[in-house]
């Protein structure tokens, strides 16, 4: 329940009927004009709405009737023709808050989203407006990634938790920091990597590679830095933490870059006290080069390294703020910053500035560290990879590159930067691979809940919400309100149906567990491109709606073979001429159906796609699965049950889903459908009640009747309408579930009838009867009767 004022409480404590609002269009209090006003919201569920205590989405529609302003009428001021000067006030997408109350008190959150309607009758003082909650903003076509890198590994890559989670953030509901600079623009800095890590290891942008084993981690919310996070719980042999990588959307060159890389860590959870982020280089040929940062907690240092093949190289260590290190356990906010951009003779010796933000909130920023030792050079070479080695809870990693130099501190801890506007549950249903969504990003986070009975909503305040089905594995205990028919409630409806009872559960499943991945057919380029120096060039290729996404193409350098997507450049179109490595920035992206190949030359010499044969030099390769998934079925019955016993097997098939991909998962769903429906639980409907604008959805009240259904019982809200008129109350109308059946049936003094008659008696006589119609052997000779006719009963 939202929590109101004392003087609120006091007046609903006494049963107050006069209700007050506050109204704002476009900013602009309306309130003196609103005629009347109706606000409902209410879960959506593909179920008998008795059988789940709640599930699906929830969107907010508010109607409001607007009056005039003085001598001008409503539809002269807010029609669709009206002057923009007053008539943007009523626009549809203009922003709408709403608020309510009761006595004295302040008013309530009750509605904040944006119009969708208006109309205006002619003749009259009134203009009609709808709007809808914040589920408006999530109107933009779904797109989600579509790693090949679970399928590969044969482990998840992410869960439907995470898929929310990102499209959300398409629209600006944020649970964690945003990436930094996440839309290109030439010239100017590039998000390539953004893991938040809520569920899944699947990024915004970027690609993840390598996968850690499911053993040895969970994601847990409780102590994550914001959200969720990825916690080892076990390490690999000889391992100092669990390693997860990433590929960049773009590979940018060194010499020639800026990168700033950051995660965030709770040195409070976890397994041990170390962080490790690695960027890892693709020299030539099998050569690689690491720069990296390492965080040790327990002793109170910052290392940053300059490697090369073999992990041989260079380091910097820092101790300056071992106290603090030591001494503070929570959430720290870890960064590194590398300027790799000018070159000595084609190599880059790295200039490396560490920063930590502490729980105390204290930012400490190392001084910096330039490498000027032979064995710190970094060769040319194209960011290959962006490597995680944590033994403690993590969350938000991001690389960005084009930074100008380190963050200002109030730039590194983005601090007023962002505002949380969502909160996820715990990480279900995970998925070796992500499924294709359509419709809007709203439409597809509806499809989820459906398919994991779980529920989106966004309350009041604009603020969104997502519960997964464990919350209701608990029974609660405690209501947060008491409802009674000697003060509250006015009426009330309860229902009970047969159709909510539900013993005999079956989840699809769609198995990937035995399907790994192939290649395509190369997609080769047909002509050699020029790339102007300083310049770039972008081309598009038709890529299939089953084919998985790739990541940047490598540079081929002529020393080895360059297995997957590549591209050559040379300074001459012309076969034989040698290939140039290190100068050119790769970036892919995924749109429309098609895939997106940007090159950028950071030379001052004009470049061409040309390989060592002449011929046109940039290939894509597709990647598939190798089979198609398998269908499987998840089962929850128990034989003999009360359930069964009493109302008979109810069977239900839930549907075939993509987003339900693991067995395990499947069994907890389908075992969740029937601990839901074992026995028909009742619904409250049309509970009329004393106006509250406390009461939320899946708050849970005490329902006393005592004049009309005789009950005491505990239910969930799952359907609020509240309504206005000027001048009169305000109604409220609730929609409940009860949290538990009724108990199991006793029929106490019942005797219930059998299904069915059981098989009517032949028609018979006995001799005796018999005898009665024929007294003597010649008499029945002399009537000559049928055998019908004897043994036929003698009708009186």
């Amino acid at each position: 329940m939202q929590q109101a004022d004392p003087a609120t409480e006091a007046a609903l404590g006494t049963g107050e009927r006069t209700a007050t609002h506050t109204t704002r269009l476009g900013g602009k209090d309306v309130s003196d004009q609103v005629q009347s006003w109706e606000l409902e919201r209410s879960y959506a569920t593909d179920l008998p709405a008795a059988m789940r205590a709640f599930s699906g989405s929830s969107s907010a529609q508010l109607q409001l009737q607007l009056g005039g302003s003085g001598a001008d009428l409503a539809p002269e001021l807010y029609s669709a023709w009206a002057d923009r000067g007053t008539g943007d006030l009523a626009r549809p997408g203009q922003s709408v808050v709403h608020e309510t109350g009761v006595g004295a008190g302040d008013t309530l959150p009750s509605f904040r989203g944006t119009l969708r309607a208006r109309s205006a009758a002619s003749g009259t003082d009134t203009v009609q407006l709808t709007a809808l909650d914040g589920a408006e903003r999530l109107r933009s076509p779904a797109e989600l990634p579509r790693p090949y890198t679970g399928l590969y590994w044969r482990r998840p890559v992410a869960t439907a938790t995470w898929c929310v989670d990102e499209l959300l953030r398409q629209a600006g509901f944020l649970t964690s920091p945003p990436a930094r600079a996440p839309l290109f623009v030439a010239d100017e800095p590039l998000t390539l990597t953004h893991a938040t890590l809520h569920g899944g290891f699947a990024t915004s942008y970027g690609m993840p590679e390598d996968l850690p084993d499911p053993r040895h981690y969970t994601w847990a919310r409780t102590g994550a830095p914001h959200e969720m996070a990825l916690v080892p719980r076990g390490l690999p042999a000889g391992a100092s933490g669990i390693t997860v990588s990433w590929f960049p959307r773009s590979r940018v060159t060194v010499p020639g870059s800026r990168l700033f890389a950051e995660a965030w860590v709770n040195n409070a959870i976890g397994i041990g006290s170390t962080v490790r982020l690695d960027l890892e280089l693709n020299r030539t040929g099998s050569a690689t080069g690491t720069l990296s940062l390492a965080v040790d907690f327990t002793a109170g240092t910052v290392t940053g390294w300059s490697l090369g093949t073999g992990q041989t190289g260079s380091g910097f260590t820092w101790n300056q703020n071992a106290t603090a290190m030591k001494a503070q356990r929570g959430v720290w906010h870890i960064g590194f910053y590398v300027d790799v951009y000018a070159s000595t003779n084609s190599q880059a010796l790295p200039k490396i500035t560490p920063m930590l933000t502490g729980p105390d909130g204290v930012t400490w920023v190392g001084t910096a560290a330039a490498f000027t030792a032979p064995t710190g050079a970094q060769n040319v070479a194209e960011l290959r990879k962006v490597r995680l080695i944590t033994s403690m809870a993590t969350e938000a990693v991001q690389v960005t590159s084009g930074l100008g130099g380190p963050p200002t501190v109030a730039s590194f801890t983005m601090a007023g930067q962002w505002e949380k506007t969502a909160d996820l549950d715990e990480a279900i249903l995970p998925l070796r691979t992500i499924p294709k969504v359509s419709g809007s990003q709203w439409e597809a986070i509806g499809q989820i809940a459906k398919a994991s009975m779980s529920t989106a909503e966004l309350d009041e305040r604009g603020r969104f919400r997502w519960r997964n089905f464990t919350r209701f594995a608990t029974t609660p205990s405690t209501p947060d309100l008491t409802l009674t028919s000697v003060r509250s409630i006015a009426a009330l409806t309860v229902t009970e149906e047969i159709d909510a009872c539900r013993n005999y559960c079956v989840q699809p499943v769609t198995d990937w567990s035995a399907v790994s991945i192939k290649e395509a057919d190369a997609i080769v380029d047909t002509v050699v491109r020029e790339i102007p120096a300083g310049g770039s060039l972008t081309v598009s290729y038709t890529f299939g709606e089953d084919e998985l996404d790739v990541g940047p193409p490598d540079t081929d350098d002529d020393s080895t073979g360059t297995p997957g997507s590549s591209f050559r450049v040379a300074t001459q179109n012309a076969a034989g001429t040698k290939a140039v490595k290190g100068a050119v920035d790769a970036m892919v992206r995924r749109e429309n159906g098609v895939i997106v190949l940007r090159l950028y030359n950071r030379t001052s010499s004009r470049l061409y796609t040309v390989d060592i044969n002449g011929a046109p030099s940039i290939r894509i390769v597709p990647i598939q699965p190798n089979a198609d998934p398998v269908d499987r079925q998840a089962v929850s019955y128990v034989a003999e049950s009360d359930s069964e016993k009493w109302y008979g097997r109810q069977e239900f098939y839930g549907d075939q889903s993509e987003w339900v991909q693991d067995l395990a998962a499947a069994r907890q769903l389908a075992a969740a459908m029937r601990s839901a429906g074992e026995l028909p639980v009742p619904v409250l409907e049309d509970v009329q009640v004393l106006y509250d604008p406390r009461i939320q959805l899946g708050d849970v009240v005490r329902v006393v009747d005592t004049s009309g259904a005789a009950l005491d019982t505990l239910a969930w809200v799952v359907g609020i309408t509240a309504s206005a008129a000027a001048g009169g109350g305000v109604q409220q109308t609730l929609s409940l579930r009860g949290v538990a059946p009724n108990g199991v049936p006793a029929d106490t003094g019942l005797t219930p009838d059998t299904p069915a008659l059981p098989p009517a008696p032949s028609p018979s006589r006995t001799y005796a009867s018999v005898a009665t119609s024929y007294a003597t052997l010649a008499a029945m000779r002399t009537a000559n009767p049928t055998w019908e006719d004897v043994r036929r009963p003698t009708v009186a």
